[in-house]
């Protein structure tokens, strides 16, 4: 016997062999349509008898295995079924003959034999007859299964009186000796007439009659035969026969204690012998059965059975018996079974290291020259007897020496196919899966070295397959999987096998499903390269949406009645969870930036790399990059434009990496950090673009100014300078421009400045509106830079009297300052460091300009989108005021304003004022301008505690006061200056300069004072308003500020002075001194004129308490003795009434009174 049959199990040994078998020419398809029909007739139970017959069919048996039937009689051929194809009547004689000439093959050891004839009809077919059955065709041959149950019924008849003969052989003598094949040499010329000899064909019989009891369903009798068998057989040292008698009681006892069989095959059997109780029977369900099959009360059993074994007296038993066999190197078909066998059993008790043993055996046991065929057979059978006692790398590796020996060097058609299905069985024993999901889940699994060594395989067998895209899809998986287990050179070889293969089949993302075989999931190829984060960017600034604030504000649904509800901020707070906290813009460019790593040591190549999304129609635009080798981490955006409006999920990316499509869902990248992959696709909005007439600046604007602009620009100016910007508004976009609002913010700075930065006029522009896709509209703001013009202090040296040019009139002025005299030059020269137009004069001025814009559904909607214009300018400085005094004049009602004026300019300057001559300076010059101007008349402010106590914050008044006071000033001063060569102009601002001193002189006192002399009135007023001026002194009505009044000398001279109240207050009462005295136009003056002056009366007046628009008067008398020129310098008493007013207030001019003589 030198073909082994793996697939036999322990309860092998009480089945029947029957062979079927076609004679003739039989198609396969129907041959085991009629073989599968007969099989399924594997179990019947004896007529008037509780026993059941078991038959085990095959349709292809080795006739030298026949001749070890009786060593053990289920591998004798007991019956044959021959399956024939007859049409005519002629051709069946020949197929008659041949079916008997198949018989003569078992013809030894057969009990019974049929034949199924299809096709023929006739006579001959309704012959009644034992041995054939004729069937019309395949498809009417009902009674197929009939006619085998009658079929065991005579093998059982058969089998029967077989068993009953030999079991009756009681005398030594007449028991022939039983032997296998190569032992017939053996035994010539022996004594047949000695003990010995009788022993060992007793031993031998009984042994041959427990196989039969056992086949005949006699469980019980077989344990006793075959123990007197292994006594006899022990006592003769007769170990081939004693391994076959302890292997016989072995399976008797597995068929007891697990009837539920242990070959694990479908519907597996039930024996039951009708030696057996009726209790015990019963405890042979498969529901009484433990964990591991055993019948869970086997010390009852064997008690009842005492012949049979325990579970660990069979294993005992069949390695006593296997050891046995081993001594014959002709029964290592047999050894090889046994151990099989055993192995089964030891499975179904869990007994894995012991079943790994007679395993190990099994592998060393030779057998003859084996043919590739069967080689492959055996490793297959070896792979799934370990995967049956859960040694699964073991398993994977005999599956693989199979696979290989499909293709082996000596096979003259290699059988790649059935290799690549092989290798495709061993990947679970290497923990290897081909779905490239169960490597993204915590460390890896199994060894890669064998793992990349399998897939290799799995590779090459694909590719002499001829299917390339197999050959990707596994060389993809490789490279996808074991990356880090790769070395440098690997990785190239890999890859570049890769590229050759996509030349001829592009790799895809579909599932390959492979003929009878799994369906191989697509390999996205996730690290070429590698993403370490996901991050959906924002629109830029200039395009990003925002909503219209509502009454109830953007965090509460207007849908709901009530202001707050928990429900609905909950739900809010889930949805905040899912989604990003901006909006795309249907039809706009949106970005996603991921960080890609390189780890491949060459530069890699991506191409085709785009984004997956779901949930808004999205044209994604898709990029091409490369990474240089080892890279590290890389920012890359991918683009896309929704075009529907929605939620939008962003999925994953797709990409192409050496010729191999890839679908790379976030879902499957563990080492992903995101920060959220939803956002909200707003319906569509206009897009305006800005272009200017300035040039852009390369000048960033604060960081802290928090707002982000899409274009600076940048302007140089000189103090007090305008400048007009041009914007040209184009609609880029494809939604008209309906709604536009500008607005200016001042950034930060430490400048003050005067009047309005920014100005523009916004109508002439929304004439224009709506803007159509395309259109440009213009719109023009002012930039006018009006800083301080005060002079610093490190600018200039001090000027000296004789340096000071006066422009208008002869100077003399108390006021002026003393300073030092200058000895070189009149030109002032700044000290190093400090040059004119050095930059750390320049002051910059920052400023943003904002565009809010609306149009098309987003404008339905209430979104609009803000674009930022920045602004930088650079203000020199133009001129300085570096001393500013006043000088009265000769009208009470005006007063001269001196500027020292300083040229800070690299360029010749001219200054003019409002009716004064050009002032012309050179360069770092400083020249002194007067400019004579009219008293003002500011407007009131609360000046009483009483009323200053009514402010909530009197401070911003005070600031106030002086800033509406210079502004009013300056407009009426009027100043310019001119820089000819440059084609400049700009405005020259005396705001800021002028202190308390100097707008007191400048201000007409709001108390009017009037004095009468005789017939002439002289009259001192101060108010506010500029506009309402009046002369100081009146003779008759006519203006006497310029002119002495005349009188006569002797004549008395009647004084009236009046006060009339013009501020908000009330004033007085006041003592008024009127003191004569004459000036000498020497700077000296005559106080004591007690001989030439007379008082008609007290030289002091009194005046009442005035209300807010009213008048007092009082009355005195003067008498001049002497003629010439007299000056009346009416003087205030230092009472607390005067305490509390200005000085200013009281400032009466002096009355010039020129005495004549008398007529005669």
């Amino acid at each position: 016997m030198s073909v082994p049959d793996y697939m036999q199990c322990a309860e092998d040994h009480q089945t029947l062999l029957v062979v079927v078998q076609p004679v003739g020419i039989v198609s396969e398809e129907n041959f085991f349509k009629i073989y599968k029909r007969i099989s399924s007739v594997s179990q019947v139970s004896v007529r008037d008898s509780q026993r059941v017959l078991c038959i085990r069919y095959r349709h292809h048996y080795p006739p030298e295995n026949n001749e070890w039937g009786d060593f053990q009689t289920h591998r004798k051929v007991v019956g044959l079924i021959t399956i024939t194809d007859c049409f005519s009547a002629k051709d069946w004689p020949q197929t008659f003959e041949k079916f008997h000439v198949q018989k003569e093959i078992y013809g030894s050891t057969l009990y019974d034999s049929r034949l199924f004839v299809f096709g023929l009809r006739g006579e001959i077919a309704e012959q009644p007859r034992t041995d054939v059955t004729f069937y019309p065709d395949y498809e009417d041959c009902q009674t197929v299964e009939k006619r085998i149950e009658d079929f065991v019924e005579s093998l059982f008849i058969v089998l029967e009186s077989k068993r009953l003969d030999r079991a009756a052989d009681k005398s030594g003598d007449k028991i022939p000796l039983l032997c296998v094949p190569f032992e017939k040499k053996d035994f010539v010329g022996l004594d047949t007439d000695s003990r010995h000899y009788k022993k060992r064909c007793q031993g031998r019989m009984r042994k041959h009659v427990g196989d039969l009891c056992l086949q005949a369903g006699m469980l019980q009798d077989s344990f006793v035969h075959y123990h007197m068998s292994v006594e006899l057989l022990r006592s003769v040292n007769d170990f081939l026969w004693l391994g076959a008698a302890l292997e016989g009681l072995c399976s008797a006892s597995v068929i007891y204690h697990y009837p539920g069989g242990t070959g694990g095959r479908t519907g597996a059997r039930r024996f039951q012998g009708s030696s057996l109780p009726a209790e015990a029977a019963n405890r042979h369900r498969p529901g009484a059965l433990t964990t591991n099959g055993i019948n869970p009360d086997t010390s009852s059993e064997i008690g009842r059975a005492k012949n049979c074994l325990s579970p660990e007296d069979i294993i005992d038993k069949y390695k006593e018996a296997i050891s046995y066999y081993s001594k014959y190197k002709s029964a290592g078909v047999v050894e090889l079974e046994a151990c099989v066998k055993a192995v089964r059993v030891l499975a179904i008790q869990k007994r894995s290291m012991e079943a790994s043993e007679f395993l190990q055996n099994a592998v060393y046991i030779n057998l003859r020259q084996l043919s590739e065929e069967e080689k492959i057979q055996r490793y297959s059978i070896l792979s799934e007897l370990y995967e049956l006692i859960g040694f699964h790398r073991k398993s994977a590796f005999f599956k693989r020496v199979a696979a290989m020996q499909c293709v082996a060097p000596s096979i003259s058609e290699p059988g790649w196919r059935a290799c690549y299905k092989l290798l495709l069985e061993t990947l679970p024993g290497y923990s290897l899966s081909l779905d490239p999901k169960d490597f993204s889940k915590g460390t890896h699994r199994g060894w890669a070295a064998v793992q990349m060594r399998l897939l290799h395989e799995l590779v090459y067998a694909s590719r002499r397959m001829g299917n390339p895209a197999l050959s990707v899809r596994h060389l993809s998986f490789l490279l996808q999987t074991m990356l880090d287990f790769l070395s440098d050179q690997e990785k190239k070889d890999v890859t570049q096998s890769l590229e050759n293969y996509t030349c001829k089949c592009p790799g895809t993302m579909e599932v390959l499903t492979l003929p009878g075989g799994p369906a191989l999931p697509p390999v996205p190829l996730t690290k070429l390269p590698i993403v370490r984060h996901v991050k959906l960017l924002n629109l830029p600034a200039s395009l990003r949406p925002q909503k219209m604030k509502s009454l109830l504000g953007q965090n509460v649904s207007t849908k709901s009645p009530f202001i707050y509800s928990p429900i609905i901020a909950h739900n809010r707070g889930e949805e905040r969870n899912k989604k990003i906290d901006f909006q795309w813009v249907q039809g706009d460019v949106c970005e996603v930036q991921l960080m890609v790593y390189n780890p491949m040591p060459f530069e890699l190549r991506v191409e085709n790399m785009g984004l997956l999304t779901s949930g808004v129609e999205f044209e994604s635009l898709p990029a091409a990059l490369s990474l240089p080798a080892e890279s590290g981490l890389y920012p890359v955006t991918l683009v896309g434009v929704p075009q529907t409006t929605g939620t939008i999920t962003v999925n994953g990316y797709h990409t192409t990496v050496f010729g191999v499509f890839s679908d790379c869902l976030l879902d499957n990248l563990p080492g992903v950090k995101t920060s959220g992959s939803a956002v909200e696709v707003i319906p569509a909005l206009p897009r305006l673009q800005i272009s200017t007439s300035l040039p852009r600046s390369a000048h960033s604007l604060q960081p802290s100014c928090g707002d982000e602009t899409s274009t600076n620009v940048s302007v140089q100016l000189y103090n007090g300078e305008t400048q007009q910007l041009v914007i040209q508004l184009e609609n880029i976009g494809m939604e008209p421009l309906e709604k536009l609002e500008v607005t200016s913010k001042i950034l930060t700075t430490k400048e003050k400045l005067y009047g309005d930065f920014l100005s523009w006029s916004l109508e002439e522009t929304l004439a224009q509106f709506p803007l159509q896709p395309g259109k440009v509209a213009t719109f023009v703001v002012n930039i006018k830079v009006k800083l301080d013009f005060s002079c610093q202090e490190n600018l200039l040296q001090d000027l000296s009297d004789d340096g000071i040019s006066v422009s208008g009139f002869p100077l003399c002025s108390p006021f002026r300052q003393v300073v030092r005299p200058r000895v070189e030059s009149k030109s002032v020269n700044p000290p190093e460091g400090s040059k004119p137009g050095d930059s750390s004069h320049v002051k910059t001025l920052e400023a943003i300009l904002n565009f809010k814009y609306s149009g098309g559904p987003g404008h339905v909607e209430g979104y609009y989108r803000n674009l930022s214009l920045g602004l930088h300018v650079e203000a020199e400085p133009s001129v300085f005021f570096t001393r500013v005094s006043t000088l009265p004049a000769t009208s009470s009602r005006q007063c001269h304003l001196l500027l020292d004026v300083f040229n800070s300019t690299e360029h010749e300057l001219t200054v003019s004022a409002r009716g004064n001559e050009e002032l012309v300076l050179h360069a770092g010059e400083c020249q002194r301008m007067a400019i004579q101007v009219d008293k003002f008349s500011f407007e009131s402010f609360p000046e009483s505690p009483g009323e200053k106590g009514q402010l909530a914050n009197p401070k911003p008044l005070e600031e106030e006061r002086p800033e509406a006071r210079g502004l009013e000033i300056d407009s009426k001063l009027d100043v310019h200056w001119r820089i000819p060569s440059l084609k400049r102009t700009g405005e020259a601002s005396v705001e800021g300069l002028l202190n308390q001193l100097v707008l007191e002189h400048l201000q007409l006192a709001p108390l009017q004072w009037a004095g009468e002399l005789c017939n002439m009135t002289c009259a001192a007023l101060w108010r506010m308003r500029i506009a309402a001026r009046r002369p100081d002194v009146l003779v008759d009505g006519q203006p006497c500020d310029c002119e002495a009044a005349a009188c006569r000398v002797g004549d008395p001279v009647r004084l009236e002075v009046r006060l009339t109240n013009r501020s908000p207050r009330s004033v007085g009462p006041f003592a008024l001194t009127v003191a004569p005295f004459q000036d000498h136009q020497n700077g000296a003056r005559n106080y004591d004129l007690h001989g030439a002056v007379s008082f008609v009366g007290s030289g002091t007046l009194h005046l009442d308490a005035v209300q807010p628009a009213g008048q007092s008067a009082c009355l005195g008398a003067l008498l001049f003795l002497y003629t010439g020129d007299f000056f009346l310098h009416i003087r205030f008493h230092q009472d607390s009434a005067s305490k509390e007013l200005p000085p200013s207030w009281f400032c009466l001019p002096s009355v010039h009174v020129r005495a004549l003589e008398a007529p005669a």
